[in-house]
């Protein structure tokens, strides 16, 4: 992909060189991986300002749980927990701030509050008034594919063509990008591991992830920690495999993977560790 430009509210964010990193800021007391660990907002805000000095190039707050079978929360309910964490981080850290949410009136109140970035999990399935927000305010919008919904996606998903099914349903969610006039510079895409695929899919995607480059827009993966990744690793280990060095080491893995089959942005948990194996991949990817 030629060099882009996000335009992330005070932020400019290039992408097309080298992968850049979004580091993961969970504030839910039930994610898969680090449920109820940044769930205060002292501890929020210290984990968002080390991941920025490690090298994440955005922070992902998200205060609502995606992980397979997951219950929704309230709108009020996500409000409160993200927006005094957005508001205290705004002024703390240089790099974008996004709101991972499926809900205009959280996107709203975040980017009031300091986001500029946009997450959709739902690829504007669920609400497609987010997207009048992201226009309203200039926003990137991230664009992710999902199956059903985080209660029922990892239910039995079946696919007659995956890559196709899943570029079609990104191709849709672009269109209604089009009727709220948003550029199409401020569109991410994301093929959704782990929301609605089996875990031959997910390496299915990794695997001809160059084929999501026909869509013309930057590719975002998140495989970080992951449910294929432990099982992959689970029958040669016995120590518990949920956030060990040894699912660390499969996380980069994937994350090598989807860098050099064309990710411009990898989601991850542990950025100084993914920054390590992109300094690689990027060294490799610009060599002459």
């Amino acid at each position: 992909m030629k060099q882009t430009t996000l335009i992330c509210g005070k932020y400019k964010l290039t992408l097309g060189s080298e992968t850049k990193i979004m580091g993961i800021l969970n504030v839910t007391p039930d994610s898969f991986s680090d449920g109820g660990k940044f769930f205060a907002a002292k501890d929020a805000v210290i984990q968002a300002k080390k991941m920025e000095q490690e090298g994440a190039d955005i922070i992902d707050i998200g205060g609502e749980s995606t992980r397979p079978f997951a219950e929704s929360i309230t709108e009020q309910e996500e409000i409160n927990r993200v927006i005094p964490i957005i508001k205290k981080l705004a002024d703390q850290i240089n790099i974008p701030i996004s709101i991972d949410t499926t809900k205009p009136a959280v996107a709203e109140e975040a980017i009031e509050a300091g986001a500029s970035i946009i997450n959709d999990i739902s690829g504007l399935k669920f609400d497609p008034d987010l997207a009048k927000i992201a226009a309203d305010y200039n926003t990137p919008l991230i664009l992710m594919h999902m199956k059903k919904n985080p209660r029922t996606m990892q239910t039995a998903p079946k696919y007659k063509n995956l890559i196709e099914e899943i570029k079609q349903f990104l191709s849709d969610a672009v269109k209604i990008t089009q009727t709220y006039n948003i550029s199409r510079k401020q569109i991410i895409i994301d093929p959704g591991i782990g929301f609605g695929k089996t875990f031959a899919h997910n390496l299915i995607i990794l695997k001809r992830l160059q084929e999501f480059k026909t869509l013309n827009f930057p590719i975002l993966i998140g495989t970080s920690r992951k449910a294929f990744i432990r099982n992959l690793l689970a029958e040669d280990n016995k120590e518990p495999l949920s956030i060990s060095t040894i699912v660390e080491t499969g996380t980069n893995a994937t994350v090598a993977a989807a860098a050099l089959n064309g990710a411009d942005i990898v989601r991850v948990h542990n950025v100084e560790s993914a920054k390590n194996s992109l300094k690689i991949i990027n060294a490799i990817k610009n060599a002459k």
